[in-house]
């Protein structure tokens, strides 16, 4: 049976799904999660949910309607969750040189109590959560998100935004990771400025997802 992480896992090694015009029904990856994957000329929905239910909400070959409200408010109703988020997907490996890695991540400082909101957020919807700061008051976290990939999620003070540190932040994220690994950024098609922040840190747009939750 394929899942959703295979199909990511696929994509981390540069295979993607045939951009076919079609639309691949798997299963829910957790309890935590349900969503909805769009890729070049093809969706993944990952939900308990039935193809031919799916097929009598979609018209054939209509890809924009999965990710459209009246199909989202469907498979709401019928999972019992909301959409928490439409966000754009963007994929980077693991920095592998050890010059690099070690440049990258100094500075930071690993934090292990969860009273930052943005910590305890990243716990609500991912496992194995690392968190790290700077001496500027810049905050990047790691952990396992959506079907066990690698997420990263920063964060830059109001007061040290247009300097680069975003920047720096998530090219820090890809040396908190194990060689050979690969880490997923998701941001907000509106937030220009993170895309461009991820986009300088040479990581690549992969799709857009949303993800429902309860």
């Amino acid at each position: 049976m394929t899942t959703l992480a295979d199909i990511l896992r696929g994509i981390e090694g540069g295979v993607f799904p045939t951009p076919d015009l079609s639309i691949t029904v798997v299963p829910a990856p957790s309890d935590r999660e349900v969503c909805v994957v769009a890729f070049t000329a093809h969706i993944v929905i990952a939900a308990d949910v039935s193809p031919d239910w799916v097929a009598g909400l979609i018209p054939d070959g209509d890809l924009s309607a999965p990710l459209n409200p009246p199909f989202l408010y469907a498979l709401e109703q019928l999972t019992g969750r909301r959409v928490n988020a439409i966000d754009q997907m963007l994929l980077a490996p693991a920095l592998t040189d050890p010059a690099e890695r070690a440049a990258a991540v100094d500075g930071l400082v690993e934090v292990t109590e969860r009273g930052h909101p943005r910590i305890e957020r990243a716990w609500r919807y991912r496992d194995d959560v690392h968190a790290y700061t700077t001496p500027y008051g810049g905050l990047v976290l790691t952990g396992r998100g959506l079907a066990g990939r690698l997420e990263v999620a920063l964060e830059v003070p109001t007061s040290a935004r247009g300097t680069g540190h975003g920047r720096h932040l998530a090219r820090a994220a890809r040396a908190l990771i194990p060689p050979g690994t690969h880490i997923w950024s998701q941001v907000s098609p509106g937030n220009a400025a993170s895309t461009r922040t991820f986009l300088a840190a040479d990581y690549q747009p992969i799709g857009s997802e949303a993800l429902l939750v309860r």
